[in-house]
This record gives structure tokens, C-alpha cells and sequence, in this order.
């Protein structure tokens, strides 16, 4: 896959990532909480947890990139609206990033990501609800995702630690990788864990790192087309249908040829 401009910039800048993040010995930086007492409270494997760290972690060296490439940073002003940055460029062209995390499995795969909404300013693409700008305002949509290991280990939440505890307190995860794709390159043809209305990414590490996932031959307005017409169950009963019109890439490729959409 050719990488362009954007993502072999911020690829760049990997190794400041990694030291940010990781200690010389490749363990996470980050031991616990402090308090002004300087008790220090261990981090439990969670992953929310985790991902709102790093993700504050990162926001330092993507100010760095932004400097060095004259782009305007805008932080998203709520936790659940999207993008997490929205980067201008000279050009005054607007390019959406996505802050995201996961952990590895032990058979060259990953948990996976959630890639945003399916619904709301994913369809309505002029509405101004839960994003800092308007969907079509932007004119790529970019996820930078931060990988991990969990750590193998013990961890004691009920103790409390001190400053001169800090070098046996275990980091609860480990060995950082990181890949910058398009959202369409590494979306799966199915929603996120749970019930949410969100696109899942692929779970592979050769389909993340290479941006192949099964939108990737087909581009970016197939992805769109796909999931802007994308019903659950429950959205095609409320819609009056039996079942919704597809479930997957290949009924769906079969149905705009019948639709010809």
C-alpha cells in the first residue's frame, strides 16, 4: 500500500511516541496515580482506563507534528464527540485523527478498535452534533493506534506505594507499536463490540499495519455507501423491514448491483 503525505509524517514520529510512553526496558511509563502525599495507587488492566492515558500521553508529540507541519490542532471539546484532533493544514484543508488504543492476543491479532459512529454526523454529513466540524468538511479521516501488550503479573490494587516503591510497582502493560491508516483502510464489514452503533476495525496486525482490511480495494465511497445504509436488527424492524438489506460486504456488493446505488 502507497502511504501518503500525512501518514509517513506522523509515522515520523513513532520513536517520540514510544519514549513517551515506554521506559528503557520497554514497560509503560506510567506506574499509577499520585496523590499530594505522594501515595502512588496501581493502575488496574483497564482498558478505558488505559486508552484515556495514552491518549493524553500522545497529545504532546502531536503538538510537536502539528508545529513542525504549520497544521492548526483542534482538541475536540467533549470526551464522546469526534474527532479526538482536527488538524488544518495551510491549505485550509481539514483532516480528522482518532486517538485509539488496544491490546495484543498472543495469535497476531488484537482486540480491535471502535471507529466512530455509523449513525448521527456519519449520515447527516452537514450536522454540527457530537463533532467538531461537519462530517464532509474533512477531507481525510485518519486513526492513530497505539498497541500493547498486557503485562503478565500480579498486580496488588489494594496497596499503596510509595515514591521509593516506584521501581517494583509493575506497569500493567508493555511493548508499544503503532499505526496510522485511513478509517476505511482497517474498518471491518461489521459494528463494534456490544451494542453501540459503531464501525469495528479489523483485529489482524498484518491488515492494521498495511491498511488491508476489505474496504481497502474498494475505497472510500464504498465504505461510506456501506455504512451510511447499514441497519441492525432493530433498525430495520423500527424502519418496517423485515430484515435489514445486508449484513456484510459481499450481500452488500450484491445489493447495490440490484439497487444500483
Amino acid at each position: 500500500m502507497k502511504q501518503d503525505n500525512f501518514q509517513l509524517r506522523l509515522l515520523k514520529h513513532s520513536g517520540d511516541f514510544r519514549k513517551m510512553l515506554e521506559t528503557p526496558n520497554g514497560d509503560w511509563s506510567v506506574k499509577g496515580f499520585i496523590d499530594i502525599a505522594k501515595n502512588i495507587y496501581t493502575i488496574s488492566v483497564d482498558t478505558k482506563v488505559i486508552s484515556k492515558i495514552i491518549e493524553l500521553m500522545m497529545f504532546p508529540v502531536l503538538k510537536k507534528f502539528a508545529d513542525e507541519n504549520k497544521y492548526q490542532m483542534i482538541f475536540s471539546e467533549e470526551q464522546n464527540h469526534y474527532p479526538d484532533v482536527t488538524f488544518i493544514t495551510p491549505e485550509k484543508e481539514k483532516i480528522a485523527l482518532d486517538l485509539k488504543s488496544t491490546y495484543r492476543h498472543e495469535n497476531s491479532s488484537v482486540s480491535g478498535f471502535t471507529l466512530g459512529a455509523f449513525t448521527g454526523y456519519f449520515r447527516e454529513r452537514n450536522s454540527k452534533k457530537n463533532i467538531t466540524f461537519p462530517y464532509n468538511e474533512y477531507k481525510k479521516h485518519y486513526i492513530l493506534g497505539a498497541i500493547y501488550t498486557k503485562q503478565d503479573g500480579a498486580i496488588d490494587e489494594n496497596r499503596v506505594y510509595t515514591i521509593d516503591d516506584l521501581e517494583e510497582i509493575l506497569s500493567v502493560v508493555r511493548d508499544f507499536d503503532f499505526i496510522v491508516q485511513e478509517k476505511y483502510r482497517i474498518a471491518k464489514d461489521r459494528p463494534g463490540s456490544g451494542n453501540t452503533k459503531n464501525i469495528g476495525s479489523c483485529v489482524k496486525l498484518e491488515e492494521l499495519r498495511e491498511g488491508s482490511g476489505p474496504f481497502a480495494k474498494y475505497g472510500v465511497k464504498v465504505f461510506d455507501d456501506f455504512w451510511m445504509h447499514y441497519m441492525t436488527a432493530e433498525m430495520a424492524r423500527a424502519g418496517g423491514l423485515a430484515k435489514a438489506p445486508y449484513s456484510n460486504l459481499k450481500e452488500y456488493l450484491a445489493y447495490r448491483n440490484t439497487k444500483n446505488l
